[in-house]
């Protein structure tokens, strides 16, 4: 809800979605805020550059130990803010901190400058490869992990020698304030990382504000709005969008731990999880007994806030109730069955556990994001129909495997995915150096690990001649007998047949 002040000024309020108790209130930075914001974020952007990767290395890591040392303080905003159970504010906490620490330790090895064989043709070159920072960075993050997902932004573009300035959901605003605050106490001396509250029209606008690029995680519709409003300055943008993630189960799986694995990848965080599980498929001489355990569990779950026993809170962004209503009512007019809950399960703002069985590949249920506490789950012959099911999908963010079998691996390999886990649901979320991000309509880029850290850095060559060769081929005094000469030698070194 937004208000006009006396002064004129725009304000919103930031809700409990379980309560709807009034969070905080934060002004709604107009196109003007935004890109003032922006022109200092570039007069700090020389300033952060200039302190090297040993400056930069410091100061993130007093950034870390303020979250740290905040980490109750922070837990709670996130706890209010979305409605998630304090310990899982707090363990999505932890995981921000491991990136930033990851980014701050390993920024120098990864973009410092190297030497670069020049190969025989240029070999009295010296070839060095540097990466320059971009400038500024432009982050528009989500309110489901109000600060672990953005933070694979913010921590990685940083210690690339970037400033950044960050608009968080309008739904989480406090938690991208209240970090604002932490990088301001351990850096004072200039703005290298603002925080702009608002809606969709703020965020359209850091986009066209000049920076240097745009990295936005939300939905795919959405990510086509930032694209566009990016286009108008060819901005560059990296964009993770959600997916619709599926889980394998093998005949040779263990079966009690793919059923727990499968559950908590559903289920944790009310299902509003962009790498969470959506899609089961079984192999079917073990369907049944997979099944068996995983309604057992799923029967024990409940959504609440701070009811004892809860086992993860509410739908932060109503409308997305709808969505998920409307997901469970179509797989059921399709044919399926629901063996653990059902319509009744949404009582808003809350969606109680849902299993969905015998649910057609057709259904919205199957092919549409659903972001809620709802899973379906597929008999298949064999794990390569697992596989191809899993595939036919326009998203391709993560995937999980279960199976004791080496070859495990290779079925990981053939899943159309960003990232595929084997064993362990979204256990590559936990590593800060693996690269995080998907393909088709889950997004393009790549944060967290070095991959992270080269997507918002610009590769720089640079060449310095070390002495004259007899060959000089890049002058117009060259004779055609040098000529020959070069012909003879490619020849010689790339000429042969290759069996």
């Amino acid at each position: 809800m937004s208000v006009t002040t006396e002064t004129g000024s725009t304000t919103f309020t930031s809700l409990n979605p379980a309560t709807g108790a009034v969070v905080g209130e934060y002004p709604v930075h107009d196109e003007k805020a935004v890109f003032a914001a922006v022109e200092r974020a570039k007069a700090a952007a020389e300033w952060w550059a200039g302190l090297g990767w040993k400056g930069r290395r410091v100061r993130l890591l007093n950034f870390k130990s303020a979250i740290a040392r905040n980490l109750n303080e922070v837990a709670r905003v996130i706890h209010e803010e979305t409605g998630k159970p304090v310990g899982d504010a707090v363990f999505e906490t932890v995981g921000a901190i491991n990136l930033l620490d990851w980014a701050a330790r390993n920024a120098g090895k990864v973009l410092g400058p190297r030497s670069v064989f020049p190969g025989l043709l240029a070999i009295n070159q010296k070839a060095v490869l540097e990466y320059h920072p971009l400038g500024v960075v432009g982050v528009i993050g989500p309110w489901n992990y109000p600060i672990y997902t953005p933070m694979g932004s913010i921590a990685f573009s940083l210690a690339a020698g970037n400033t950044v300035v960050f608009k968080p959901s309008e739904y989480t605003p406090g938690v991208g304030v209240l970090l604002g605050e932490l990088m301001a106490e351990v850096v004072p001396e200039h703005p290298v990382f603002q925080v702009l509250t608002g809606y969709g029209e703020t965020g359209g606008a850091l986009c066209r504000a000049g920076v240097n690029k745009v990295a936005f995680t939300g939905s795919g519709p959405t990510a086509k709005k930032v694209m566009a409003a990016c286009a108008e300055t060819l901005t560059p943008i990296v964009a993770e969008c959600g997916g619709k993630d599926a889980f394998i189960v093998a005949a040779d799986a263990d079966l009690e731990a793919a059923a727990a694995s499968a559950l908590w990848g559903a289920m944790s965080n009310a299902g509003q999880t962009c790498t969470g599980v959506e899609r089961i498929y079984v192999v079917e001489s073990v369907y049944d007994e997979f099944l068996g355990k995983l309604t057992e569990r799923a029967r024990k779950l409940k959504a609440g806030y701070e009811e004892e026993g809860a086992s993860f809170g509410p739908i932060t962004m109503p409308r997305q109730l709808d969505i998920i209503e409307r997901h469970i009512n179509d797989a059921l007019a399709s044919g399926g069955r629901a063996v653990v809950g059902g319509p009744e399960s949404v009582r808003r703002p809350f969606v109680d556990p849902v299993v969905l069985v015998d649910v057609p590949e057709t259904s919205s249920a199957i092919c549409e994001e659903t972001f809620g506490p709802t899973v379906t789950v597929s008999k298949v012959k064999s794990v390569d129909e697992a596989v191809e099911r899993a595939n036919a999908t326009e998203y391709g963010l993560a995937a999980t495997v279960f199976s004791r079998s080496r070859s495990a691996i290779e079925v990981a390999r053939k899943l159309r995915s960003g990232m595929t886990s084997i064993n362990a649901a979204i256990a590559f979320a936990l590593i800060p150096g693996l690269p995080f991000g998907g393909t088709g309509e889950s997004g393009f880029g790549r944060i967290h690990g070095a991959d992270g850290l080269r997507e918002f850095a610009r590769a720089k060559a640079i060449t310095r001649q070390r002495f004259k060769t007899p060959l000089d081929t890049t002058t117009f005094t060259r004779t055609e007998k040098e000529v020959e000469q070069i012909v003879n030698l490619m020849k010689k070194l790339h000429g042969k047949t290759y069996r």
